[in-house]
């Protein structure tokens, strides 16, 4: 697709709206859930590289789509490149997938995510229904990196500021939801962002708070890892869990 504009949303976030006339091609495919992701093609030397970004919005009208990047100067393929992009520019994609949406009959909505997170909660959140209860917990460096999540539900929504400690510990997002006086009813979570929060948000979610079916978590990145290195790290999760046990 084709590169229409670009909007800054924050000091390393930047928006790409994308159109042309592939995107009937795109849209014939599009899916209902709010984390829908797509598959970005950057060619190499050694053949096509892939990343995964989700799409946050989607305008049949007007025939647009956009894309969210959090830059980190040179660092990565696809974060360089949005630094760059200009109207005219391309970018293949393939997909789309996805499955998350929130449930309209869940009494409340927990959100909880870092900057890697904010593109898929901002659709989630955007998606709700009037009046529809919820929460969000999401880590920035500080202040300026808050963005406007417009929303009809009836969102509580907690910034967490790391204040010049590096990104990925995921204490400030396990403190907070721990400390969160729980809601009556049926919660639906969405958790996703660092890997650590596998192994921190998740274990006390699902300890008797939310059911399995009511959760949705999954890790964008890993602190310390290449993008390459955590694509091998989430393969060698996904194979410990699908590989059966060894017969005593």
């Amino acid at each position: 697709m084709t590169v229409l504009r670009t909007e800054e949303l924050a000091p390393r976030m930047r928006r790409v709206v994308l159109g042309g006339p592939a995107f009937d091609e795109y849209l014939a495919s599009h899916l209902p859930a709010t984390d829908t992701y797509v598959k970005l093609v950057f060619p190499s030397q050694d053949g096509d590289v892939l990343r995964t970004y989700t799409v946050r919005w989607v305008d049949p009208q007007a025939r647009e789509l956009a894309i969210d990047f959090v830059t980190h100067g040179t660092e990565g393929l696809a974060g360089p490149w949005a630094a760059a992009a200009r109207p005219g520019d391309t970018l293949r994609f393939r997909g789309p997938g996805g499955a998350y949406r929130p449930d309209p009959t869940a009494d409340h909505h927990l959100f909880v995510g870092d900057e890697s997170a904010l593109p898929a909660i901002g659709a989630s959140v955007a998606a709700l229904e009037s009046g529809a209860a919820a929460t969000a917990f999401i880590e920035v460096d500080g202040p300026e990196h808050e963005i406007d999540l417009p929303t009809s539900g009836d969102l509580t929504l907690v910034w967490l500021h790391r204040d010049g400690d590096a990104p990925g510990s995921t204490r400030l997002l396990d403190d907070a939801v721990r400390a969160w006086p729980w809601p009556q009813g049926r919660v639906q979570a969405f958790v996703h962002g660092e890997s650590a929060l596998l192994k921190t948000v998740r274990p006390y979610l699902m300890d008797g708070r939310v059911d399995r079916k009511d959760i949705s978590v999954s890790a964008y990145w890993r602190c310390g890892e290449t993008e390459e290195g955590f694509r091998a790290w989430k393969k060698q999760q996904q194979d410990a869990v699908i590989r059966p046990a060894a017969p005593r």
